[in-house]
């Protein structure tokens, strides 16, 4: 069991990073045509909108697969000195935090889309309804805690040992 939720935690992953990998694409396409037309003197119209909300796949898409493959800053000044338990038991701790702070993050911005829809908000120049980003931002937030709770999980049920790089746990 423990297996199979590994790997559908990590297909959903790989999927919130593709999502983020075609932001990125659709980044560079539109960056460059716009740099060439503004060469040529006619700028790609609602560029700055393109790119505003392309950002958002880009970052949270990527932000899963940044926590599974242990891509999140850590300062380890005390960790050398502290027992493997505690280090163990902050491992757990800053995985929940983590989550706990996407699942905020996604109600937050949940509950800022119901705006958007019910004040018809949209991007500057091409009238993009802003809800829809907001909605792709709140599900690649549920993402990233639900992979963050799995490895919360993994370290508990797991063997004793601490999250190493690539998301494996230390034997």
């Amino acid at each position: 069991m423990h297996r199979a939720i590994r790997r559908a935690a990590d297909g959903l992953i790989k999927f919130a990073a593709a999502i983020g990998a075609l932001g990125l694409m659709v980044e560079v396409v539109v960056i460059l045509a716009d740099v060439v037309g503004r060469a040529f003197g006619h700028p790609l119209y609602g560029s700055q909108d393109l790119i505003t909300m392309a950002m958002i796949p880009v970052v949270f898409g990527a932000m899963a697969l940044c926590d599974r493959l242990g891509g999140h800053i850590a300062v380890d000044l005390l960790q050398p000195r502290l027992p493997a338990a505690l280090n163990r038991a902050l491992d757990i701790f800053s995985a929940l935090l983590g989550a706990a702070i996407f699942l905020t993050l996604a109600w937050a911005v949940h509950e800022s889309a119901r705006f958007s829809v019910m004040l018809n908000l949209s991007t500057n120049l091409l009238n993009l309804p802003k809800a829809w980003f907001q909605w792709t931002l709140a599900a690649l937030a549920l993402v990233t805690a639900l992979g963050m709770v799995l490895r919360a999980v993994a370290l508990v049920l797991g063997p004793a040992g601490r999250v190493r790089d690539r998301g494996e746990v230390a034997r």
